[in-house]
């Protein structure tokens, strides 16, 4: 004790007078000496045999040693710590006894330390002030009664204290509403304010009578503590007088800002799972008042929603459920889309919790509503998608977290309503999450399903499992029937199969009711109105397969109006898909000549569209040709000449032949004017022709032979066509060249890509005639 007072001395007189680097540092090193020697003194003697004077020397010193500043935050912390426990576990106090007044005295002096720990603390007196709060705060539940009972006292008189001391340079922002680009020091902000009151309501229906009495007390002095603060900034009075007991939480409701409102929310939710502790009405209470108007953040929902998840399956009390009943509904009404995605991270795998959630929730149908269409938002939310590792927002997880939480809601019967208000939307918006589950990494199924893994419920199988029950439970099952006999549900499955299970499943729905057909029809072509690269594969062969549908012919223009975009798609076979669909649609009487308003694009893609998407445009032009007027199909015919004759060098078979035989047919079609700008065409196609007489594939050959037939009928060149019959292929190019030697320069650059021909016998030709 002796030693304690001398270095309390040491620290006072240091604190009045200037010291070098070099005596600052021995005291520094010093006062780490000094606290290892008070805690240990705290901690080895027991509570009720240590000296009093030792006791209230060590406070005397701790106080010293921060006036000084020589206490950093930690090493006060951890000596505050331990000086609470040395004191708080002394016996309790006998009031008639000899120590009766040594016990009061060692409180005294804590509650002295306390106060001089904040006063000197200088600008900082608001954090230290907080700090010790933060300190006190655990030792009020959980403990001892006695330990309860003196901290909850410990936490009044420094209530009391501030109601006269003068924290310095306190921001108003935790009163009061503030502009909202208010920004303020930290060490100015009283941060603590709703964790405070709603721990001490809380502790105001403690079954302890003193511990009642502290709490209350405390709230009192923290209500003039507020109204102090605003009387200073807006002159009014002090405000409510009432007696103890009196201060529910709407007196503090209007002071406190959301995130204290928070803090106090999620301690009552903590609380209902210790009836024999705290009064669960009074919890109930508080987590009503302050949902009444909810306005927080979205992470402000998300911890409330975390709170309650985690903390449900130890709740007990009926008065207890229907508050997180309430509470939920009108969270839900206020912030759907938080509430959603925080349910969401919770738990994506739909646990029996969540679900008990998800079924509170839809108990209301105005809510069940919104929950859905929040569910289908984060099931089209695709273009934010984005590979992580973590559940937490990310939009990947959370879209096979909704996936996964549909497929329970709809074996709930409360929500059939719902759900069939929004069955096309929720079918298709089903349908993209199989094709995107198909693109899963490892390492996200590892993450998402990893709970599963033993009853092989993969993400991709859940999603298609969903369609299959959406599907049966609006009374579809005949088509779920259907498609399983065709092998759509296995084809979906997999990814190389994927597009075939989804033909499979468009022509399956469309054994379904006109009207739902048509709403599927016209939300496809909604969505296909904006590119998607996520989804608009999947959307665009379910789109294509509907218009087989001869009672949608009418809506057919809202496919021509997409048609143009994906023709010009670079989404490897996009291209090739849309020309399949629009070559149906040009065999069809009555339709066909609708579909002349895509020529241009189709004629236009020739020039960078892969074999594939040449193979089908080919035949559509062929088509389109046909439905042409006279003089606009002569035009068009001239035009498409030139876009051909590169075509009769494309590597694929297919679309060598049917290029030349749609320039053969071209010439046929030409009339008038166009006539003589035709033969120039001619002209230049005949060598190409020519070394095609020779191509490899035999089809090719034959469209090559009968292109050479009606070009000299075309060019009224008799020699042509006689040398053509006698097969004298090496007399055509003699021909060729002595009927107009000043264009033999033009022949031989025509001829020189032939050199480098993957056929030898075009190779051959092209040699020869150079």
């Amino acid at each position: 004790a002796q030693k304690l007072e001398f270095l309390a001395s040491i620290c006072t007189i240091c604190s009045t007078s200037s010291m070098d680097s070099t005596e600052w540092n021995m005291l520094y090193f010093c006062q780490l000496e000094v606290v290892e020697v008070i805690e240990a003194l705290l901690q080895e003697e027991p509570p009720d045999q240590l000296s009093t004077t030792v006791r209230q020397q060590a406070m005397l010193a701790i106080i010293s040693m921060s006036r000084v500043k020589l206490l950093l935050q930690d090493k006060k912390n951890s000596i505050l710590h331990t000086c609470f426990c040395s004191i708080f576990h002394l016996p309790p106090q006998d009031t008639q006894g000899p120590n009766a007044y040594l016990y009061s005295k060692t409180l005294a002096a804590l509650d002295s330390m306390l106060q001089s720990l904040v006063c000197s603390a200088g600008t900082l007196g608001t954090m230290e002030l907080q700090n010790i709060f933060q300190l006190l705060l655990p030792l009020t539940s959980s403990q001892p009664e006695v330990v309860e009972q003196r901290a909850m006292a410990r936490i009044a008189r420094l209530a009391n204290f501030i109601t006269t001391y003068s924290l310095p340079q306190i921001c108003p922002c935790f009163v009061q509403a503030t502009a909202p680009k208010h920004q303020c020091s930290e060490t100015h902000q009283f941060v603590m304010l709703g964790k405070l009151v709603g721990h001490l309501t809380l502790c105001c229906t403690y079954k302890d009578r003193r511990t009642c009495h502290e709490a209350a007390e405390a709230l009192h002095h923290l209500h003039t503590f507020i109204v102090q603060q605003l009387s200073k900034r807006s002159h009014v009075g002090l405000g409510d007088k009432s007696p103890l007991f009196s201060f529910i939480p709407q007196m503090f409701t209007k002071y406190l800002q959301p995130t204290d409102q928070v803090d106090i929310i999620l301690i009552a939710i903590k609380s209902f799972r210790s009836p024999s502790i705290y009064s669960i009405s009074v919890a109930a209470h508080m987590v009503n008042i302050l949902l009444e108007d909810p306005a927080f953040q979205p992470g402000q929902v998300l911890n409330i929603v975390w709170t309650i998840y985690r903390n449900l399956p130890s709740i007990t009390v009926a008065v207890a459920h229907n508050s997180l009943d309430r509470a939920l509904q009108v969270l839900m009404n206020k912030h759907p889309t938080e509430v959603v995605a925080s349910l969401l991270q919770c738990s994506p795998t739909c646990t029996h919790v969540a679900m008990a959630m998800w079924k509170i929730m839809f108990s209301k149908p105005q809510a069940a509503k919104k929950v859905l269409q929040e569910l289908l938002s984060m099931l089209m939310n695709q273009p934010l998608r984005k590979t992580s590792t973590s559940t937490k927002d990310n939009p990947r997880i959370l879209s096979l977290a909704a996936t996964r939480t549909i497929n329970e809601i709809l074996l709930q019967p409360t929500c059939l309503r719902e759900v069939d208000a929004i069955f096309p939307q929720l079918f298709l918006a089903l349908l993209f999450q199989v094709s995107f589950t198909t693109e899963l990494t490892p390492q996200e199924v590892q993450i998402f399903w990893k709970e599963h893994q033993q009853n092989q419920l993969t993400p991709i199988r859940s999603a298609v499992n969903s369609i299959r029950v959406l599907l049966c439970v609006m009374g579809f099952e005949r088509q779920v029937l259907a498609i399983e006999a065709q092998g759509g549900w296995d084809a979906l499955l997999r990814a190389h199969t994927h597009l075939m299970g989804v033909s499979i499943l468009a022509r399956g729905m469309m054994k379904t009711p006109r009207p739902l057909r048509y709403t599927i029809f016209c939300h496809l072509a909604e969505l296909l109105s904006v590119e998607d690269h996520t989804w608009e594969m999947v959307a665009m062969v379910f789109f294509t397969e509907m218009l087989s549908c001869t009672d949608l012919s009418e809506d057919v223009d809202r496919a021509l109006e997409i048609f143009p975009m994906y023709l010009q798609s670079q989404c490897l076979g996009m291209p090739s898909l849309v020309l399949r669909a629009i070559l149906k649609l040009t065999k069809r009487p009555g339709m066909a000549r609708r579909t002349l308003v895509l020529l241009p694009y189709i004629m236009e893609l020739l020039q960078d569209a892969d074999s594939d998407a040449r193979t089908v445009a080919l035949p559509v032009l062929s088509n389109m040709l046909r439905l042409l007027e006279r003089k606009a199909c002569s035009l068009t015919a001239l035009a498409l000449a030139d876009k051909l004759w590169p075509l009769f060098e494309d590597e694929s078979d297919t679309v060598r032949e049917l290029s030349i035989r749609l320039f053969q047919d071209t010439m046929g079609l030409v009339v008038g004017t166009e006539k003589k700008q035709m033969k120039k065409k001619v002209w230049h196609s005949l060598l190409p022709l020519l070394f095609h007489l020779h191509d490899q594939d035999k089809s090719v050959a034959k469209a090559s032979q009968e292109a050479v037939c009606s070009a000299s009928h075309f060019l009224k060149w008799r020699q042509l066509a006689q040398l053509d019959e006698t097969a004298q292929v090496w007399r055509i190019c003699e021909c060729l060249l002595a009927r107009n030697r000043s264009k033999a320069k033009d022949y031989l650059h025509q001829s020189q890509p032939y050199l480098k021909s993957p056929q030898e016998s075009l190779r051959r030709e092209a040699v020869r005639f150079i």
